[in-house]
């Protein structure tokens, strides 16, 4: 089966997670979103075996005053389970923004994710997906996208912020649209 992309500009999936406590929800609420004008940045991380993942999790939770001031939520999902983001806790994951669990591997296809199988047992037990970033507006249309096949890919934060700030201030359209 070939590896099919969310484009820019298309609607974000709808793709149901779990919170820490059991519960499913959506990954991206579309209709709060559109009611109170806020966009939602959506942080895919490969799982509590990834210390590249910590360390970029842990510096995006650094920045979320800046994601605050421009009306932007972070999620962060995995396909990790409970006791995996316990763990990952434990080896030092401190932010403030939700982070979801058990992103299933039908979902990892919808959003065009590179999914990996683990190399050995201490590295997870599950299929896991690699780095994306997905910035969904408030109208659910996906405005911009990342999508890397490895862990060490990944756009700088501050960069990251600094290009949002610029986009959102001067109604940046969505690029990447053109169908070929």
């Amino acid at each position: 089966m070939q590896n099919t992309k969310l484009k820019a500009g298309e609607s974000f999936p709808q793709i149901d997670v779990k919170t820490p406590d059991g519960r499913v929800v959506s990954l991206v609420e579309i209709k709060p979103q559109v009611a109170t004008g806020r966009w939602t940045l959506v942080v895919v991380y490969r799982g509590q075996h990834c210390p590249i993942c910590l360390k970029y999790l842990n510096e995006l939770a650094m920045l979320t005053g800046r994601f605050e001031a421009l009306n932007i939520d972070i999620v962060a999902v995995s396909a990790d389970n409970k006791q995996q983001l316990d763990q990952f806790k434990v080896n030092g994951l401190n932010v403030g923004f939700p982070v979801l669990l058990e992103l299933q591997v039908e979902d990892m296809k919808k959003l065009g994710l590179y999914i990996s199988e683990p190399t050995s047992d201490s590295e997870t037990d599950h299929l896991f997906t690699e780095p994306g970033l997905f910035l969904v507006n408030p109208k659910g249309e996906t405005a911009m996208l990342e999508i890397a096949n490895a862990p060490f890919i990944r756009p700088n934060i501050d960069q990251f912020v600094t290009g949002l700030e610029y986009a959102l201030e001067n109604s940046y359209p969505i690029r990447g649209t053109y169908n070929y």
